[in-house]
This record gives C-alpha cells, structure tokens and sequence, in this order.
C-alpha cells in the first residue's frame, strides 16, 4: 500500500484529503507543521509526501530542501501561492510537481499516481539498455546507476528532471515532441501543459549546461520539441 505524508495545517483540507486517499487505498500520515514533517518523513518513509508551502513554523521550500538532503522521495506541493516564481523556488529545491489551491481533487490524485509510478518505474528500461552511459564536455549520465556528473561533483536531479533526460537522451539527435514528453511524463491528461515542460527543461539547463541561456545539449525546437544534441 502506497504510503502519503500529507504536511498542511488547514485542518479541514487535512481530513477532506485523508478521505478520499484512503477511500483509495493510500496510507494517510499527517503534520501540520515543517518540524513534524520532517520527524515523520525520516521515521515513516512516506512514498510520496504532498506538501503546502504556508506552515506555520517554517517555508515549505525549506521543508524541501531539507528533505531533499538525504531522500528521493517525490514532493507534491499543494499551495495557494500561484506565481511563477514561487513554483520555480519550490522546483529548483527539488519539488517533483505543484498544484494550486483551489485544486480537482481527481487532478491531485492523477498527480499522486503519475509520482508514484515514476519512483516504482525500473531503472533500466531496453532503450537506456543501449546508451548506459552518455559523456559530453559538460556532464556525464550513467542511466544504469541514475548518476549525473559535472566534473567532480554530483548533479541531483528530481525524478521527474530524470525521466525527462533519460528520454532525451536515449534519442540522440532526434526530437521529441512536447506531446510525447508530456504522455511519458505526466500522463494523458496533461498533454496541453507545455508550461511544464518549459520550466523542467530549465531546470535541467541551468544543472547541466554552461551557459543555460544559449544550450549546446538540450536544445528548443520552438513550438514542436525538445532534442539532445551529443
């Protein structure tokens, strides 16, 4: 059974949120504030934790980060804050996605799925069998173990920066379709949500390239795509 931190202090939320996951065969643990979160994330190991931004003691994108210093777990953020630049904090500190308040119950739940199935997903699938490791003069990815390197030190990438690379660069030189990465990615629902392919491709650009601004490696092909370039 799929195991859900819920980190929220809005109480009402809390149990509407409890209900409907356990209706749905999600273990529910509950905090209301960053302190409690991370005591329950490091003592429960929660599968997914979906988390809001406004606590009471402390930002959730310090709840992020802080978790973000020793797990892989996937992180939901569910926040009333709507701006792009509070999404792309949340992100950079290693948010896997983020919902805005007020939200479809049956999005979140989507979301929850597509979390937890890229985390259950094998690390070695038959395309990334044939390029197990990628070099370039910037970086270099072993798809077998799920390592990026730049130079000496580890790049970490969230999951869902993963699945975007590893699908770019088992095609080498070839462009993939913004439809296509989103299908892969997040699920058919989502197929008119460029904006997240724009801002993880970002993401991705400012770890991995020299200058993030003009890449040589992950390249835009404007309104059809993105492509690696070896």
């Amino acid at each position: 059974m799929t195991r859900v931190l819920v980190v929220e202090d809005d109480r009402q939320l809390v149990r509407a949120l409890r209900i409907n996951l356990q209706a749905r065969r999600f273990e529910v643990d509950e905090a209301s504030d960053g302190g409690s979160a991370l005591r329950l994330a490091a003592a429960r190991k929660p599968d997914v934790i979906v988390l809001d931004l406004g606590l009471p003691d402390m930002d959730g994108v310090d709840v992020i980060k802080a978790v973000r210093g020793w797990s892989r777990t996937p992180i939901l953020v569910l926040s009333a804050r709507h701006t792009s630049e509070d999404k792309i904090r949340a992100l950079d500190a290693g948010a896997d996605d983020y919902v805005t308040k007020p939200f479809s119950m049956d999005e979140l739940l989507a979301r929850l799925r597509a979390a937890t199935r890229r985390r259950e997903a094998p690390p070695e699938s038959p395309a990334a069998a044939e390029f197990t490791l990628i070099t370039t003069a910037e970086f270099s990815v072993d798809l077998v173990a799920r390592k990026v390197r730049r130079g000496e030190r580890t790049v970490r990438l969230t999951p869902t920066e993963w699945h975007l690379l590893e699908i770019l660069l088992t095609h080498p030189g070839r462009l993939i379709t913004q439809s296509r990465l989103l299908l892969e990615v997040w699920g058919p629902t989502y197929s008119e949500h460029t904006n997240y392919l724009r801002v993880y491709m970002a993401q991705l650009r400012r770890k991995l390239e020299a200058d993030p601004s003009r890449p040589r490696y992950l390249i835009t092909e404007p309104g059809m795509g993105y492509r690696f370039e070896p």
